[in-house]
């Protein structure tokens, strides 16, 4: 069983917690990634810095920004990823970002440093399926996930697209727009995690907007995992190189509302 598939089968809801990889600064991101472990998190997404990343709201933008003017490279990223591995054998290590930092020395160069760093799956948020005749492919033979995202207007129709040769888990974003503080309503979000778990036969997990363990518990009941990042990036704004522990005390309250999302009182 890989390890992404055996965050999805701990019995409970999984909770999958996002970071940008050198916000503050690259020498402070492995501190705060041992804090998103010690919390509880039981799936980390390392974010990929880009220049123009267009799914993202400020929050995640800035942290952007902040990384890339800290002189945040690939390499920085691959070695964060290897060194993270060596720390925490057993926790699933997502890299998420866009297409750009991952293809530009070729599909098959990325796949295999990742590989090779110990990540386990990718989500590239600017590769439409109809268009992944590259990365996907390439992220496969390395053993590597590559992770889908489904929206509120990815169709009965389309969706098949979306789960073809996507592995790991489906990332469904449950507002039609940017990273942030928007957020779902609780019964669409069921609606639509029903009707996708009707076709899917890998795990669903629900982000964008979720940022308090009060909003992260009831879509729990309803997914198999829930993201949240803005929230752990705004700590990270606020704190910077000390950022460590309060992330730590955020990711403890959002696994605790988590993990016990269906558990029936007595």
């Amino acid at each position: 069983m890989t390890r992404l598939a055996s965050a999805f089968a701990k019995g409970h809801p999984a909770l999958v917690c996002f970071v940008t990889a050198g916000d503050p600064t690259p020498a402070a991101t492995p501190a705060i990634l041992d804090a998103l472990v010690e919390g509880g998190a039981d799936v980390i997404e390392l974010g990929m810095p880009f220049t123009d990343p267009m799914a993202d709201g400020p929050a995640i933008q800035r942290a952007n920004l902040r990384s890339l003017a800290a002189g945040t490279k690939t390499a920085d990223i691959l070695q964060m990823a290897t060194d993270f591995r060596a720390r925490h054998p057993d926790v699933p290590l997502v890299l998420m970002g866009y297409a750009n930092p991952m293809i530009t020395r070729g599909p098959e160069w990325f796949a295999a440093e990742a590989a090779k760093a110990g990540v386990d799956g990718v989500i590239c948020v600017d590769i439409p399926p109809e268009e992944d005749g590259e990365l996907g492919p390439a992220l496969r033979a390395a053993g590597i996930s590559p992770i889908r995202l489904a929206t509120p207007t990815t169709d009965h129709a389309r969706l098949p697209a979306v789960l073809d040769g996507s592995s790991g888990f489906l990332y469904y974003v449950s507002v039609a727009g940017i990273t942030g503080k928007q957020s779902a309503a609780l019964a669409s979000i069921e609606e639509a995690v029903t009707r996708i778990k009707q076709t899917a036969t890998i795990p669903v997990a629900v982000g964008f907007g979720v940022r308090t363990p009060e909003q992260a518990g009831p879509i729990a009941q309803v997914a198999d995992g829930v993201v949240v990042g803005s929230a752990l990036i705004d700590i990270i704004a606020e704190h910077g190189d000390k950022a460590a522990g309060p992330v730590r005390e955020l990711v403890a309250a959002l696994a605790h509302a988590v993990h016990n999302a269906r558990k029936v009182e007595a």
